[in-house]
């Protein structure tokens, strides 16, 4: 990552003066820096757009009183798995552990687990699979739901975005159609197996997600509505969706053993853990609250869908549809390094490229059809956070810590405190995929026509 240009200058000064101190100071910086936006980036995707459905659900104060709370708990529980893989690699004298090694080794501490820790491992490495699979999955219905959104509104798009004068849309395919359309695309995309070959991509797309946010936020504080008549609480059967959704946008518990073994400084990532999620339980917050001040009951899967058809905001779409795109190489990585290398070990050096890339190929197929079968957004995004994120989010962590020092006198305050988390996001799980699912139905049963419907604000 390249640092501002003020750093550099101020680097280079000091070396000029053999300010060693300050040139530490620099290296230190730089770290941290690069730690914390990575961290920003691990969880700010499509999960943020969704919020403000999320807090309709739940309601206008429960909801970011919610958010907050599991802004909370969810920082709690990756300072204890950082924690916990730390204490068992100094014990077992290892460099570094993954979380499925974390989880297997902490298994090792039971005696009556200790014959199957390996599944420790596994089951960890099935739940990342289905989450980055599941993100992929959102992924393809985010770029069709907008996309298809933006062509049909091409012919009457002006430069007005004060007032809505595009209402009225040319429809065109429907949005699994444009999935099929994306297919080709993804695969090449995917078929970049060198990440280093994705930065300048990956650069440009942060910089294009960052300034649609920008935007985004600008015009939900500059259309809130004088009057607000929105429900302080939601119905009960709905916040089993704001659960999911809310957990989904969480979802940057993955990167953050990876990002502590990087720092120079292992002692100083709780600093970046707490002041970047400080900064994105903040956005979560103000974006899902403003965001359904502004859009209110007509508020879509995704914020960007409610946007009005002026060029500004058109491109605000195709921006943010950039950056995700390229963020689907990056959340495919981690399923493709999971389940890839095996397979290839298996077959002669001559077949290893065309077996990896067929593999890498059929992963992007599988994701599409889920993603045609559900096309939904916002059911798509509570699903895959209700079943995947909720476990590798809220049920893991504290049960390591409990397996991690089942030895060593850990006091039952904690183990009541732990075992409260893991019963919360086990009834998370099971409420928000069984109303999930029930709604998928609901909807499929109704011989809805999945299309995308345009909100507005008149």
């Amino acid at each position: 990552m390249r640092e501002p240009a003020f750093i550099i200058v101020w680097f280079h000064y000091c070396v000029a003066q053999c300010d060693l101190t300050r040139i530490m100071f620099y290296l230190l910086c730089c770290r941290f820096l690069q730690t914390l936006i990575h961290l920003l980036k691990g969880n700010i995707g499509t999960g943020l757009l969704g919020l403000p459905l999320a807090v309709r659900n739940a309601g206008l104060v429960l909801g970011p009183l919610s958010l907050f709370a599991m802004g909370i708990i969810a920082v709690h529980c990756m300072n204890l798995l950082v924690i916990c893989s730390h204490h068992l690699s100094v014990k077992l004298n290892k460099p570094f552990l993954d979380y499925g090694d974390a989880v297997q080794y902490g298994m090792e501490n039971v005696s009556w687990l200790r014959r199957h820790s390996i599944w420790g491992r596994r089951i960890v490495n099935v739940f990342l699979i289905i989450t980055q699979l599941g993100f992929c999955c959102v992924y393809f219905v985010f770029l069709s739901d907008n996309i298809k959104q933006v062509v049909e509104a091409s012919n009457g798009t002006t430069m007005n975005c004060h007032n809505n004068q595009t209402a009225i849309t040319v429809p065109s395919f429907d949005s699994r159609l444009y999935m099929l359309c994306f297919l080709p695309a993804v695969i090449l995309l995917v078929f970049t197996r060198n990440l280093k070959y994705l930065a300048p991509l990956s650069l440009v797309a942060n910089l294009a997600m960052c300034t649609s946010l920008v935007l985004i936020y600008f015009f939900c504080f500059t259309n809130i509505p004088n009057r607000i008549s929105l429900p302080k609480v939601g119905h009960a059967k709905d916040y089993p969706l704001f659960f999911g959704t809310a957990i989904f946008a969480f979802e940057g518990i993955g990167v953050v053993l990876p990002l502590e073994n990087k720092m120079q400084k292992p002692q100083s990532f709780n600093m970046v853990l707490y002041l970047g999620m400080g900064i994105v339980t903040f956005l979560y917050i103000s974006l899902g609250t403003i965001g359904y001040i502004t859009f209110g009951e007509a508020i879509g899967g995704s914020i960007t869908l409610n946007l009005p058809n002026c060029w500004m905001y058109q491109i605000v779409k195709l921006l943010y549809c950039f950056g995700i795109y390229i963020t689907f190489a990056l959340q495919f990585y981690v399923p493709a390094e999971i389940l890839i290398p095996p397979v290839v070990s298996r077959v002669s050096e001559r077949w290893k490229l065309p077996v990896d890339l067929l593999i890498r190929a059929a992963l992007v197929v599988f994701t599409c059809v889920l993603a045609i079968l559900i096309p939904q957004l916002d059911l798509v995004i509570s699903l895959v956070g209700s079943i995947s994120s909720s476990f590798l989010a809220l049920i893991f962590p504290p049960l390591l810590q409990i397996l991690t020092y089942h030895n060593e006198g850990l006091s039952p305050w904690v183990i009541v405190k732990n075992t409260l988390i893991s019963v919360i996001g086990f009834i998370g799980f099971i409420t928000g995929t069984y109303i999930s699912i029930t709604e998928i139905i609901k909807r499929n049963g109704r011989h809805d026509n999945l299309d995308v419907t345009f909100f507005q604000v008149q």
